[in-house]
């Protein structure tokens, strides 16, 4: 699977996209994850942020030990977005690293 991207034209601009809680980068945060649950990598690259100002790429990661609590950090973007489909999928996911 390809790490997906999200182009900003600074790190201004992609702090405002955080700051706003752009779901673009939930979905491509638990996407990540979930396309990874039975990885035995302790990180796995959920999304990189090409910065063309300053011509920097930033990949964020997230440790596996932390899948869990991420996907339920992210779960109340889902229900926001009514992507409720997703919600039973993290629903789903939580259930299965927590046993």
């Amino acid at each position: 699977m390809a790490v997906p991207e999200i182009n900003v034209d600074s790190t201004d601009e992609f702090q405002e996209l955080i700051n706003n809680k752009d779901f673009r980068i939930s979905k491509h945060i638990v996407e990540g994850i979930l396309a990874n649950l039975n990885t035995k990598k302790k990180h796995v690259h959920v999304l990189s942020v090409v910065c063309e100002e300053e011509d920097e790429i930033f990949d964020i990661t997230v440790e596996r030990k932390h899948f869990a609590e991420t996907l339920d950090e992210n779960l109340k973007y889902y229900v926001e977005n009514e992507e409720y489909e997703g919600c039973q999928k993290i629903i789903e996911a939580i259930k299965s690293l927590k046993n």
